[in-house]
């Protein structure tokens, strides 16, 4: 395995702009995402609704809301779920059953617990997903309902199976699993991918990250911007919209976040 490069080290390296291409790189494989620290993660980035995740919350409500509200689809995903139940919360009404892959085996075990226990800093996430959504509103304790739909599954994010969801979600995942342009973009359109044909999605990303720490270990991310997100998605999505969230607080090494809501092209 290779040597985990630092989160100053990426941000030192990058700090005018996205790298060369560079085969030695690290690539996704060399980071040590089963002990990955889901409780800190957590803690850091869950136990309270931050202002950006609020934000965030009403781009992926609305668009939710706008296109599903008459419907029930069969097979919701949220990928790379890790210890964050909010992109799961936003598909409850219109999911009969929602899977949560996730690699790490470390958040695989927070997740089966949290559905069980769910912290009570994610009410504060559900009341102002479902204020002003009438999708929402009728549903009096969502985490029962989540506990009831939600399956913890053990999934690779670069070998989904092809067009099996109805509706996905994917939140700080492609671009923070690897330094390599290369991967962000496979795991990307592998996400979109995985989705029936006009099923709608919503991605978050972090914008121009150099990676970040959890605990007491670094891991990766890609740069990436705008463009490159909609590059990403350009062969497989349709009717995409990319909204940049003002966020600077979080962690050093990034430039705020990016929600992209959009379609499975026909």
């Amino acid at each position: 395995m290779a040597n985990p490069v630092t989160a100053q080290e990426l941000s030192d390296d990058w700090a005018l702009g996205p790298p060369a291409i560079n085969s030695e790189l690290p690539v996704n494989a060399d980071f040590p995402w089963d002990v990955f620290d889901s409780a800190a993660y957590f803690e850091h980035n869950y136990s309270s609704l931050r202002p950006d995740d609020e934000v965030i919350i009403e781009i992926v409500g609305d668009f939710f809301h706008a296109n599903e509200q008459r419907r029930l689809r069969p097979q919701a995903i949220d990928v790379g779920a890790g210890a964050n139940l909010y992109p799961a919360l936003t598909m409850v009404p219109f999911a009969a059953e929602l899977t949560l892959c996730e690699r790490a085996f470390s958040n695989r075990q927070w997740l089966e617990a949290e559905i069980l226990t769910p912290h009570p800093s994610w009410w504060r996430f559900w009341s102002h997903l479902n204020t002003g959504r009438a999708a929402y509103q009728p549903i009096k304790n969502p985490f029962d309902l989540l506990g009831r739909r939600a399956q913890v599954t053990k999934g690779n994010i670069f070998s989904l199976r092809p067009g099996r969801y109805d509706i996905g979600t994917m939140f700080f995942v492609a671009e923070s699993i690897t330094t390599r342009h290369s991967e962000f973009v496979r795991a990307t359109r592998s996400f979109v991918g995985s989705l029936r044909v006009r099923a709608p999605f919503a991605a978050a990303f972090m914008r121009h990250s150099s990676g970040y720490q959890v605990g007491n270990r670094s891991f990766p991310a890609c740069w990436v911007d705008e463009e490159d997100v909609r590059s990403a998605l350009a062969p497989l999505a349709s009717g995409v919209t990319i909204r940049t969230v003002e966020s600077n607080d979080l962690r050093d090494g990034y430039c705020g976040m990016m929600v992209a809501t959009g379609f499975k092209k026909a």
